[in-house]
């Protein structure tokens, strides 16, 4: 990257160079710039002139600005009058070198803003503290009896403004009760002659100096406190504006210093006097070296040796080492890792991008403008960051430890310690071999069936109990609504666990079938009643939510829409499939993804209704039912039977499958493509 002939301000605007040092380079030829010396070069000994008549004339104004404001108590105005008496001198320094460089004319226009800002910020600071002062002073004078006549001259009126309410009162009810006005109006004008009273009732007790005098040094220290800081944002904010739209000349013409800065965040940002910044990426440099690195190579682990440990998983360990530990600190590692590369990546970034703007000719930014860029810029990052660690720990580690788990032989019999396993889980359950892969695509078959028929018929009695409940011919609506929505307000498992009793060998539901049809029923026992059972139930169960939704949008729909299909002849019939069902579709649609995908996982209802039973060991073995769901197949192969590894396997395999799913049923949506 070479010199250009003109540079930029942050907004984009080009500028000719005053550098002449810097031009005839840009102008000579290979050859001729050989013979440019920078040291004799005399636009260099003119700058070098200008920054040390600059250095002496900063050192003698800041010595005499102390010196002639030293008698003032208040910080805040000492400051003031010392930034003024500055500006006023850099002013007519500064002017006399504008042409020879753009720092000079900065330093220039900058000192003119502070001379339009700083005397209005001391203007109001002594005038507030005047008034501050004044009020305090008059406080103090306030005697005891002045406040107790005060006291009982507010005492009189609140007296007398009650006796005005009580009359009033009694004229608005006399109003009433003569039929002159409403009982709506009544109430309204009782509330606002109560609100009126109240008012004055207030205003009575600032008759009290004490009182008054209070408030109003209240509020004067309020405004000593806000009006400085947003006169001196105003004032930052036209000084910003200025840095922005002023450039500068740099000789560098590579950004190496990012390179070289790369492996200490921090380091880069000191060295362009970004100090403010270089502290927050340095707090980064300290959690790399200190705590992410270590870690990642073992120390500080509680039994892991860090990502070290993914490879061992504590074989040859100590008898008390465990390999998930060993896994799961491995995990952890990774992750540290990852965030020391992205303070790498981010502090690499952030050093770069000012080096190459400042060959441009662009500012860099204070922090004052860091701060503001942070806040507005920055902001959506800066609110989602605690919640993205806490993802990152608490959900990325334990999804990532399951996958690598399912690699491995974590089983009844390698507990404690266990090994890499490669693919054969995966192997096991695809082919149905093995003790616990024997069950695997009967149970997929079934939790297919089950979440396809189980929620269309939760949707379809929803759908069909809220058409009825929705029709202008029904009476008694809001009876029918709340039997409807009574499955929903009942705990779930409550109602489980009641029908599982009812379901019962000798229960009542079996009872009444066989005594009105003379079918024996062995429900709990049968898996094809079981399952009939359950889709029923769930049926039921889920169709109080459906309900519910559907009700919603069915009020919304115009009965405009009805009126032109009954005038263009449309049945009853016509009307629902054309008008109903695509509007309650349309509005529903990921809601009822949502429900499919709830059943695949339903846990709840197979375990409390028959735990997954009735067991039938020749075709699902003794590690699941003949209505366990998959969710329910992994709970019982790692926590009944211990096979973590091949329920690991599983969960990969359905989550995988789900995020399919739920993305073919999502992405034809408008808010999916959108996101």
């Amino acid at each position: 990257m070479g010199y250009s002939k003109e540079i930029f301000d942050s907004v984009g605007r080009s500028y000719p160079r005053k550098n002449q040092y810097i031009i005839d380079l840009i102008n000579a030829s290979p050859s001729d710039k050989k013979n440019i010396d920078k040291n004799s070069h005399p636009y260099i000994k003119q700058l070098k002139e200008y920054e040390e008549k600059e250095k002496n004339f900063l050192s003698q104004i800041n010595s005499e600005a102390k010196e002639k404001f030293s008698n003032i108590k208040e910080n805040k105005i000492k400051k003031l009058e010392e930034d003024l008496y500055k500006a006023r001198k850099k002013v007519s320094f500064y002017e006399k070198y504008v042409d020879l460089t753009y720092d000079a004319q900065l330093e220039h226009d900058i000192a003119q803003r502070q001379l339009m800002h700083i005397p209005e910020i001391i203007q109001n600071e002594k005038e507030l503290q005047d008034k501050l002062l004044d009020r305090t002073n008059e406080l103090s004078k306030i005697t005891q009896a002045e406040i107790d006549n005060s006291q009982k001259e507010i005492e009189s009126k609140t007296n007398e403004r009650n006796k005005i309410l009580d009359q009033e009162l009694k004229e608005l009810n006399s109003k009433y009760k003569e039929g002159i006005i409403s009982k709506k109006a009544l109430k309204s004008e009782i509330k606002a002659k109560k609100r009126a009273a109240k008012e004055d009732i207030t205003s009575y007790t600032y008759l009290n100096r004490k009182k008054a005098i209070e408030e109003d040094i209240k509020n004067i220290k309020h405004h000593i406190k806000i009006d400085y800081k947003s006169k001196l944002n105003v004032l930052n904010s036209d000084i910003s504006d200025i840095r922005r739209k002023t450039p500068q000349e740099v000789e560098k013409t590579k950004p190496i210093l990012s390179y070289f800065t790369f492996l200490i965040p921090g380091l880069g940002q000191l060295l362009n006097k970004q100090y403010e910044k270089a502290i927050l990426f340095f707090i980064g440099t300290l959690f790399i070296y200190f705590a992410a690195i270590p870690y990642f190579l073992g120390f500080g682990n509680y039994q892991g040796s860090g990502f070290s440990g993914l490879f061992t998983l504590a074989e040859g360990g100590a008898r008390l080492h465990r390999s998930i530990i060993f896994m799961i600190e491995g995990v952890i590692s990774i992750m540290l890792i990852l965030i020391s590369l992205l303070i790498f990546y981010v502090s690499f970034k952030d050093v770069n991008k000012v080096e190459k703007d400042m060959i441009k000719g662009i500012r860099k930014k204070s922090w004052f403008e860091t701060k503001e860029s942070i806040f507005n810029d920055g902001f959506p990052y800066l609110v989602i960051s605690p919640a993205a660690i806490v993802v990152l720990f608490i959900v990325l580690v334990p999804v990532f430890t399951t996958i690598l788990i399912s690699f491995t032989n974590y089983d009844p019999n390698h507990q404690a310690k266990f090994q890499w396993f490669g693919l054969s889980n995966y192997k096991l359950l695809l082919t149905g071999q093995g003790v616990a892969g024997k069950a695997f695509w009967p149970i997929v078959l079934w939790t297919l069936a089950w979440t396809l028929f189980a929620t269309t018929l939760a949707i379809f009695i929803g759908f069909s109990l809220s058409i009825i409940a929705n029709n202008d011919r029904i009476r008694f609506k809001g009876v029918f609504r709340t039997i409807y929505i009574l499955p929903w307000a009942v705990p779930a498992f409550i109602t489980i666990m009641f029908f599982s009793q009812m379901f019962a060998r000798n229960g009542p539901i079996p009872q009444l079938v066989e005594s009105i049809f003379g079918i024996a029923l062995d429900v709990k026992n049968n898996p094809t009643q079981t399952r009939i059972a359950l889709i029923l139930l769930q049926g039921w169960l889920g169709s109080a939510y459906i309900f519910l939704l559907s009700t919603g949008i069915l009020q919304g729909i115009p009965h405009d829409l009805y009126e032109a299909a009954e005038i263009d002849g449309a049945t009853g019939f016509k009307k629902t499939w054309n008008i109903t069902i695509p509007l309650v579709l349309y509005q529903t649609a990921p809601l009822l993804i949502g429900q499919y995908t709830f059943n695949f996982n339903n846990f709840s209802i197979i375990h409390l209704f028959n735990g997954g039973g009735p067991f039938v060991p020749t075709t699902y073995g003794n590690v699941a039912g003949s209505t366990d769901l998959l969710i329910s197949y992994i709970y019982k192969l790692t926590i009944n039977s211990n096979y973590q590894a091949m329920g690991a396997a599983v969960t990969v395999i359905i989550s995988l499958a789900l995020m399919f799913f739920t993305w073919l049923g999502f992405k034809d949506m408008k808010a999916f493509k959108e996101s």
